[in-house]
């Protein structure tokens, strides 16, 4: 239960933190922090709770990267499930600590996103529901290469939370212009469910397109990762 506590408060500060540096701080009047602000505060949740319950929870954060990891041999798979309603539960709290505060604001409008991913009309950039599908599943896949190899025995130790953490704000800095970047269902159902209508109605590839290039990242992390003579 301590375990899935850590997955539960971990993915409500990757939620809070990251859609909520798009939904209150990216466009703010003439210091608005950007692409570049937002990618960077999605990186820094998942630095700051890798050091602070990697070794409760192993931080996964994402359903994602349980099934990645799962695949990989690296997470048993009576654990998955138990995992992922935390990971869900802890997002959709936090998108709704994010409705109350951006709320507040006069003019506030959840139809215009609310940090949802999208494609088509809904892409930031207008790119179609292939170039979202293909930009989730690579993106994934390279986190779970990251995860798994900057996790490894092997590795340094004390800097997988470096790298995934930097990992993952590159992702964002590569796509965002194109789906708003997921990556992790649980970050994409906690803001779509307070958008409802095309949220809701994209969110199935928000779903597939993530865990199908986790379990790549894995399939492909075991063939190049795996000790050889």
């Amino acid at each position: 239960m301590k375990a899935y506590g850590a997955e539960f408060f971990g993915t409500f500060w990757l939620v809070l933190g990251g859609c909520g540096s798009a939904v209150l701080a990216a466009a703010f009047p003439e210091v608005g922090i950007g692409l570049l602000g937002v990618s960077l505060a999605f990186g820094l949740t998942v630095l700051t709770m890798a050091y602070a319950i990697g070794h409760i929870s192993g931080c996964h954060l994402n359903p994602a990267v349980s099934v990645g990891l799962w695949a990989g041999g690296r997470f048993p798979a009576n654990q998955l499930l138990p995992y992922i309603v935390a990971q869900v539960l802890g997002a959709i709290v936090a998108g709704g600590i994010l409705y109350l505060i951006a709320s507040g604001k006069v003019g506030f409008d959840v139809t215009a996103g609310f940090a949802s991913n999208g494609y088509g009309e809904h892409s930031p950039g207008g790119y179609s529901l292939l170039a979202a599908l293909v930009t989730e599943v690579v993106m994934t896949m390279m986190f779970l290469l990251i995860i798994l190899g900057a996790t490894d025995e092997r590795a340094p130790q004390g800097f997988a939370p470096l790298a995934i953490g930097l990992g993952l704000t590159l992702i964002h800095l590569i796509s965002i212009p194109v789906t708003n970047t997921s990556v992790n269902p649980a970050r994409s159902t906690g803001v779509a469910l307070f958008v409802g209508d095309w949220a809701l109605a994209q969110l199935w590839l928000f779903w597939i397109a993530p865990i199908v290039g986790a379990i790549l990242g894995a399939l492909i992390y075991q063939f190049i990762g795996k000790p050889g003579r």
